[in-house]
Parts: C-alpha cells; structure tokens; sequence
C-alpha cells in the first residue's frame, strides 16, 4: 500500500514506519524533521492545510515521473506527528498543535478521496497518566468504552481528535480507526528502565502498569491498513502483560482497592484492555519485555 505517514521521525512513527516498509508498503513520511533513514520524505508543517493538501498530492519520487500517468494515490493516511505530551511547551499551544493538524489531515484525506485513515490517541484519554494526584480507573481491566474525561490540555486534544474522526467518518464512510496507544517503549529501553520497574510497580501507575513495544506498534498499524470495512474505531494497543514484576493480583490489591474488576485476569495480564484489537484487526504483540531482557 502507498501510505503517507505524518510523524515518522518521531520515537513511536520511526519504529512503524521501519516496520511497515519491511512488510512492503511504500511509506512516505510528512514530518517537519527529516529521518535521513532512507524513507521518501517531505518536509510538512501540518499546521497549514494548503502544505497538508498539497503534501498528499503531489510526486514525492523521481521513479513516480517515469510512469508518465500523474501522481500516485494513496491508499491510506496514518497520522502520529504531534506533540507528544504536555510540559514540553504551554498547555494551549499542545491543544492547539494536535486538534488543528489532526483535522487539517483528515480534511485533506476526505477531500483527496483516500479510503482510510489511522490515527494516534493514546492512554492518556482515560485521565489516569497526566492527572494532577491520584485517577483510578472507575474498572478494570481498561476497555474502549471506559469514559474518557482527562484534566490535561494533551489528553484533551486526543480525545478531541477522536470525536473529529468520527465526524469525518460519519459524514464520508471511509474507515477511520483510532489507536489508544499506551507508553510507547523502544527496544534500548528494556535494559535501562525496566529493572526499576520490575521491582517497584508504583512507578509505572500513570500508565496503567502497561506499555508497548514500538515494533509491535508497527505491527498494530499493519493490522489496521489490512482491515478494511469496520467504519469508525477505536483500539486500545499495549502488550498482553504489565510492564512489572509484581502479579496483576498484587498490583489490584496495592493500587486498585475497592476498583471493581469485570471479569477474572490472568497472572500478569494488563489492565489495559486489548481483546478488541486482537479480536477485530488480528493484533497480536511479539515483542514481551520478560523475553526482551532475556
């Protein structure tokens, strides 16, 4: 698939774009910072729509000129560039940055004709990771239909992003799918953050006890861009188990007192729920950090 991928240089976009070139798919990466890793690139200030627009419709490859038949379609838009989270600038500006961009590339998906969409939405929509004190989920383990009411400008604009995309998807048809992405982990980090984390659980509370590997979240991407006719969705990504050493049952007893459970977990199951992703696009993370640190 010809898929034109905003954020690619960023530490989750590098990941899955490696990963979605190695499937295939010719990838093209909208970022106002150049990779230099050999993927087709353009340079995008996803703030102005005319660059957005202009972008996904023109040649981006000297071999798209010898065809002598115009510019190539895409078959898809996967938009992860945004600010990643808050306390990097004002507050205002995070919301301002992610909800304008996101619209301005569904905008020119829709008018352009490309048939789906995927985006970035993140954990942080269920208001536990950037809540100022102490969020528990009202259950566990966490799934799509949890309420999403966060207190930071990040998470707000995330979920923001997602009524924008079901908009855009009502009024269109086209299939738009979300990704509630949990703390993205890169393979360099196994070794040097999750010592801690095996031993002391609380340091993973803000993101739920979960994370996923950036591999996998390629992986998750591909699954998506293979999945065809499912309307609007959202898809909760993390890897099966937590991101610590205590048991799921220790951790529920520890920090979720009182939270009820829906149904029976495994022993280190996440609490961040993916059955859905598993069960609608074939998701199945690869990449476990039990494994990973050998």
């Amino acid at each position: 698939m010809r898929v034109f991928f905003t954020g690619g240089s960023g530490k989750a976009g590098r990941h899955a774009v490696a990963y979605l070139r190695a499937q295939g798919h010719h990838v093209i990466n909208a970022d106002q910072t150049l990779s230099g890793d050999g993927t087709n690139e353009l340079q995008v200030d996803l703030m102005d729509f005319g660059q957005v627009i202009g972008a996904m419709s023109q040649f981006v490859d000297f071999d798209e000129l010898n065809t002598g038949q115009g510019v190539p379609k895409y078959d898809a838009v996967v938009h992860f560039a945004a600010v990643p989270r808050v306390m990097i600038g004002t507050d205002g500006e995070c919301f301002k940055a992610n909800t304008q961009t996101t619209y301005n590339v569904i905008e020119a998906a829709v008018k352009l004709g490309i048939p789906k969409v995927i985006f970035a939405s993140s954990e942080t929509t269920y208001a536990v990771c950037f809540a100022d004190g102490e969020i528990k989920p009202d259950y566990v383990p966490i799934d799509e239909n949890h309420p999403t009411v966060p207190h930071d400008s990040y998470a707000m604009s995330k979920v923001c992003n997602e009524m924008t995309a079901k908009s855009f998807q009502a009024r269109t048809g086209i299939d738009i799918y979300g990704l509630r992405i949990n703390n993205v982990i890169e393979p360099h980090e196994y070794a040097r953050d999750f010592p801690a984390y095996e031993t002391n659980a609380r340091l993973r509370r803000r993101n739920i006890f979960a994370y996923i590997d950036a591999r996998d979240l390629g992986h998750m991407v591909d699954c998506c861009l293979k999945t065809d006719g499912l309307g609007y969705q959202i898809f909760n990504v993390a890897n099966e188990e937590t991101s610590v050493g205590a048991a799921s049952a220790e951790v529920m007893a520890e920090f979720y007192h009182g939270v009820p459970e829906t149904r029976q977990m495994g022993e280190f199951e996440t609490f961040y729920d993916i059955s859905k992703a598993k069960k609608m696009v074939g998701f199945q993370p690869k990449h476990n950090w039990r494994s990973e640190m050998g």
